[in-house]
């Protein structure tokens, strides 16, 4: 049977963008490589096939281009395909990780804004999602308000840190008067993201604000 008569939700494709790669074993990540069938075989068939020598997916790493075309069923142009996974993976596997940089203090968090942030004329929200090191897996752009209000709710912030897997956030804004003394909404904002962090399991360690040159932290101030 050919992938396409498969039901929808069983189809590697489909099963990867519902339910993400991992949840692929290792069969269906190769059938997506492999793409097409035979008349007599069908991607899956293949993928299987690949699968069946002698020791199982740790042979893809000795394996190169003429040992996937001695597969019956399996082409030149698929056995590129794979011999360029293969060689990808072992790219990936060999290149040196660039050290994170680990969080301290509220400071350094500061430091890493202030240039950025101190003359921007709208009130701009960045998040800084971290591990259980405190070290940055990601500092991403949330939210784009206006002269003195930025819109950004909970969901905006913690999409990211579910999606990195992040332990922690830490929250900066900036205030485009040059003042980084907190608002009101600053203050309701900071307290809905440490109860919705706390439902999720995500840690909100502080929420900066970046004034010309200055900055508060609520977390140094005690203000959560």
């Amino acid at each position: 049977m050919s992938l396409k008569q498969w039901p929808v939700s069983e189809r590697p494709r489909e099963k990867l963008m519902r339910y993400g790669v991992k949840m692929l074993s290792n069969a269906e990540l190769l059938a997506l490589i492999v793409r097409v069938g035979t008349r007599e075989k069908s991607a899956m068939s293949l993928a299987e096939a690949i699968l069946t020598q002698e020791d199982g997916i740790a042979s893809l790493g000795a394996m190169e281009m003429e040992d996937f075309c001695r597969i019956q069923g399996i082409g030149t142009a698929t056995a590129a395909s794979l011999s360029a996974a293969v060689e990808l993976g072992r790219r990936i596997a060999a290149a040196p990780r660039q050290k994170r940089i680990a969080i301290e203090n509220s400071k350094q968090v500061a430091n890493l804004f202030m240039e950025q942030m101190r003359t921007l004329k709208k009130e701009t929200v960045q998040a800084v999602y971290l591990n259980t090191k405190n070290e940055i897996l990601s500092i991403e752009n949330v939210s784009v308000g206006n002269l003195n209000s930025s819109i950004v709710t909970p969901r905006e912030v913690f999409h990211n840190a579910v999606r990195r897997s992040a332990s922690a956030v830490i929250l900066a804004h900036n205030h485009p008067s040059g003042n980084p003394e907190p608002s009101q909404a600053d203050r309701e904002l900071t307290q809905r993201l440490i109860e919705s962090g706390e439902i999720l399991g995500i840690r909100l360690l502080d929420h900066i604000i970046i004034g010309d040159g200055v900055y508060i932290s609520m977390r140094e101030k005690e203000w959560m």
